[in-house]
């Protein structure tokens, strides 16, 4: 081999080592470039749905939910890449409250990172009309919007005609569609007059506003959900308050909303609370038998319909009190927003609750099933039969 042809061959190799290194540089480059395009900060972002359209609001593979259409509209967005939209994770992503198949959210709260200012209205041009974004806020570095949750709210309207007592001596429990059918003709005329026309009176309010302060404390509550055993530290729940609003008439028929404050809830939990009111105002079973339900013992409860369930409000006093006067971050008390908030739970989800329930009369049809075997206590041989 002459010289030439070694001085070609070092030159080729240094050329190729020089555009290895280029192409290395700027890779690191891109990355850098990269990094800085899309450094995140933390913010808390409201949003409110209605719940008829979605099988909860946690995201579920395959399943429509809340969160899969929020996390494909920040994808749109280009608020998220396609990684981080299957590893939501990486972003810190996290919500205030689960809200089961149907439930409604008014005020639910998420956690995540995200570019710097990100526009609600441009999330909001990909996501269906009955989910919405309405605020979102800087928070601390550390934010959770579930560890930091001080209390949750939730809301549940109901028609008044649910609290009548029933006439015990001709009750029969329900066992197929005839006895059902029998049922919902008898529930249609309460004192000789159509269902809707019937008005809850101050004594029978004051009664249900004697009943629901029974829940308030710290109580056991393994019966009010599935799984869960009564020495399990799950079942320990603090319910701050538990009220009924003043009633209410839409299109001649009256409603009541009631709310109740807690720092947490289980599954089906409300639903069971607000079904054995019911069974109480309605004399199936007695007051007696919803404190036996604290305890030991195992009960059986039915749920109420999820028509009427609402997540109200998610409290964040001690971060307000904390960070919310620091001059860099805000308040999480949403109130720059309120008006839009109120428009959409009037427009939307009240409306939708209504309209079904005058509709298809989803409380009558529960009630028609409601019967003694709706709320039954276990003997303990029943008990150690199906532990």
């Amino acid at each position: 081999m002459d010289m030439t042809q070694n001085t070609n061959i070092n030159i080729n190799k240094i050329e190729k080592r020089l555009l290895n290194d280029d192409i290395t540089n700027n890779s690191k480059k891109q990355k850098v470039d990269q990094y800085i395009r899309i450094k995140r900060k933390n913010y808390a972002m409201l949003l409110s749905y209605l719940g008829k359209n979605y099988y909860g609001m946690q995201r579920n593979p395959g399943m429509a939910t809340v969160e899969e259409h929020l996390i494909k509209a920040l994808l749109k967005a280009n608020l998220i890449n396609s990684e981080t939209f299957g590893m939501i994770q990486t972003i810190n992503f996290q919500r205030a409250a689960r809200t089961d198949k149907g439930v409604s959210a008014i005020r639910q709260v998420v956690s995540l990172k995200l570019p710097e200012d990100p526009c609600k209205d441009t999330i909001n041009n990909y996501l269906p009309e009955d989910i919405r974004v309405f605020g979102i806020k800087r928070v601390t570095k550390g934010f959770n919007s579930k560890s930091q949750c001080d209390a949750r709210t939730y809301s549940y309207t109901i028609p008044t005609y649910a609290f009548i007592p029933e006439n015990l001596e001709q009750f029969q429990t329900t066992a197929n569609s005839i006895l059902i059918e029998k049922r919902l003709i008898e529930l249609s005329i309460i004192n000789g007059k159509p269902y809707h026309e019937y008005r809850i009176s101050k004594e029978k309010l004051q009664r249900l506003q004697e009943l629901l302060k029974y829940f308030e404390g710290t109580h056991k509550f393994h019966n009010y959900t599935s799984k869960v055993l009564p020495l399990d530290p799950r079942a320990r729940r603090y319910i701050m308050n538990f009220i009924a609003e003043e009633p209410f008439t839409i299109n001649n028929m009256e409603f009541i909303t009631l709310k109740i404050k807690g720092q947490s809830f289980m599954l089906h939990q409300i639903r069971k609370m607000i079904a054995i009111i019911i069974g109480i105002m309605r004399n199936i079973i007695t007051a007696k038998e919803l404190e036996q339900t604290f305890e030991q013992q195992k009960f059986d409860i039915y749920r109420a319909p999820s028509l009427g369930l609402m997540l109200y409000f998610v409290h964040y006093e001690y971060y307000d009190k904390r960070y919310g006067s620091d001059g860099i971050h805000e308040k999480l008390d949403w109130a720059d927003c309120e008006k839009e908030i109120i428009e959409f739970e009037k427009n939307i989800i009240y409306n939708y609750i209504i309209d079904t329930e005058i509709k298809e009369n989803t409380m009558l049809n529960w009630l028609a099933k409601l019967n003694t075997n709706s709320f039954i206590l276990r003997t303990n041989e029943e008990q150690n039969l199906n532990e």
